[in-house]
């Protein structure tokens, strides 16, 4: 299956409820996870994720689908083919 990398933003409007639930989720899927960053944007009571993923479209799919079926959890991704140059 063909590898993609890309990026995963995640928005969490209950955090106080939810951030183990999505903590939890972001360490069992952790071997496709490259990089995080988290901002709590106060302002306006949500956090942030931005996350950079490599795996195969079906990894991805299983992360986003189980953040994304947590109440209060916002996700999209955007994926690109991965290409080893040699």
């Amino acid at each position: 299956m063909d590898e993609r990398v890309g990026v995963v933003g995640i928005v969490i409007t209950d955090r106080k409820r939810q951030a183990g639930n999505v903590n939890r989720i972001l360490s069992e899927f952790g071997d496709i996870v490259v990089g995080r960053m988290g901002i709590p944007y106060r302002e306006h009571n949500i956090s942030v994720i931005a996350l950079i993923v490599n795996g195969n479209t079906d990894q991805i799919g299983a992360l986003t689908g189980k953040l994304g079926n947590i109440p209060g959890v916002k996700v999209k991704s955007a994926l690109v083919p991965f290409v080893i140059n040699d």
